[in-house]
């Protein structure tokens, strides 16, 4: 029993340092997880946007794609409104050592909301022609979701890791592990652009973020010692981080012909001011069926809230767009963006290792985005392709996230309504056992399948 009791002891401590940890997987995601994470900013905002896979960046003319290059505000002929609807679908396969585990998830939000105001015309003499205001609300990342992972590693870890010798309950009959995330990214942009004579768009904007991470995790073990006896160890964790952010973007659009279009875009990074609620651990242990548990203090008592504030820069993007339109009845479009996760740097408090792990686990990555557009009359039928690289130098090409998209719109007077359907997919390790070697870490593959909704109104 002294043995268990130890092994339970340092179980809740490891549990606990888990949201403390750089490694790159775990039950609860470290600082270094997180840092790439909120450095992620994915293809959620209008339709149209959506339906070319966000591929806007020399073109404008489109609320979300002033996020992209803010330049693109003084492609706008008049003011106009812009609201949202998207539902997504995420398919989680979780792999573990030969069991495979599917779990669907379905999740509606207002993914975009926004407004540019355009005054044209200042004066016969003036070279600049054109200048808007906008305004637009995006959800820069979305981070629901729920998956299950179950299978048989054959290694006990929660009773034999902790203990050099070989104790009784040694042999595994099943490891669960459940994993509950909520929370998003949303992205406020206030845009100024202005047309040089009719060549030229220059812009700037301010994004502020807002975001909140939530994950909750509960990790299940049983096992026997081979003579019918039998300990189940449950543990779960929760953690909260939450708090703000800010950026800046530049970037022009350049027309050296009537059919042709460059783009050129730089975002700087987004300086985080964060905190984290460590929200509390509880273990249960079961021998023969029996709980224990009250025989462990350290094991089911409510850890505390562990309130902790720290500051986060994100690493910049630099987007080269290029497009091509067709004698006004279709376009092609092609984004590559470029951005050095290894450039994140955490700071507050004492960070060395996390930020020395982000400079040798991490890397610059590129991401193409190509998209097209036909109109026929007030109908427009539109397509795109993306591709993101992995940022961790690890990854297999699996882990790259790639996908196609699709859409239509129909354009009324005093407006138009579009529709976007997007699907991709990519895979991921996770390991539920930080603390041993001896497990392999599941295997997830994600498939997500985002259907979009937009009304716009001019104004």
């Amino acid at each position: 029993m002294k043995k268990l009791y130890i092994a339970a002891t340092l179980l809740c401590f490891g549990f606990i340092l888990n949201a403390q940890t750089l490694l790159r997987n775990q039950s609860a995601l470290g600082y270094n997880d997180l840092g790439v994470l909120f450095s992620k900013e994915n293809i959620n905002g209008t339709a149209r946007y959506n339906a070319m896979s966000g591929a806007f960046g020399a073109l404008g003319g489109d609320l979300s794609a002033m996020d992209i290059n803010p330049a693109g505000a003084a492609v706008f002929l008049k003011s106009e409104f812009a609201i949202s609807l998207n539902n997504r679908n995420t398919k989680t396969m979780a792999g573990f050592y030969g069991t495979h585990t599917q779990f669907e998830n379905d999740f509606t939000n207002l993914s975009q909301a926004g407004g540019v105001f355009v005054f044209r015309g200042y004066g016969n003499n003036s070279e600049w022609s054109n200048i808007a205001l906008g305004f637009n609300y995006s959800i820069a990342n979305d981070f629901e979701n729920l998956w299950i992972a179950e299978g048989n590693s054959g290694y006990a870890p929660l009773t034999d890791f902790y203990d050099p010798n070989p104790v009784v309950y040694g042999i595994a009959d099943k490891q669960y592990f459940e994993n509950f995330i909520d929370g998003k990214n949303g992205k406020y942009s206030f845009t100024f652009a202005a047309q040089h004579n009719d060549n030229l768009y220059l812009g700037a904007a301010i994004n502020t973020y807002d975001v909140e991470y939530y994950q909750r995790t509960l990790t299940e073990e049983y096992n026997n010692d081979g003579g019918g006896n039998t300990l189940d160890v449950s543990s779960q964790q929760e953690l909260l981080t939450y708090g703000n952010g800010v950026s800046f973007n530049f970037g022009a659009i350049l027309k050296p012909s009537e059919n042709l279009r460059l783009g050129l875009a730089y975002q700087t990074p987004v300086w985080y001011t964060l905190s984290e609620d460590f929200v509390k651990y509880d273990e249960n242990i079961f021998e023969n069926d029996i709980n224990i548990t009250d025989e462990f203090p350290m094991s089911d008592t409510f850890s505390g809230t562990n309130v902790f504030d720290y500051k986060m820069r994100t690493p910049s993007k630099l987007t080269g767009s290029f497009a091509y339109i067709f004698s006004g009845n279709g376009l092609v479009s092609v984004d590559y963006s470029l951005k050095n996760y290894s450039n994140i740097k955490l700071s507050n408090d004492d960070f060395i290792s996390e930020n020395q792990a982000f400079k040798n686990d991490l890397e610059n990555v590129g991401e193409l985005r190509i998209g097209t557009e036909w109109r026929f009359d007030n109908f427009s039928v539109r397509g795109g392709y993306h591709i993101e690289n992995s940022p961790y130098k690890s990854s297999v090409s699996y882990d790259n996230l790639e996908g196609f998209s699709l859409g239509a719109g129909y354009k009324f007077r005093g407006g138009k309504i579009d529709l976007a359907y997007q699907k991709s997919g990519n895979t991921a390790p996770y390991n539920f056992y930080p603390q041993s070697n001896d497990v392999n870490s599941a295997e997830l593959d994600f498939d997500t399948s985002t259907f979009t909704a937009t009304l716009v109104l001019n104004l």
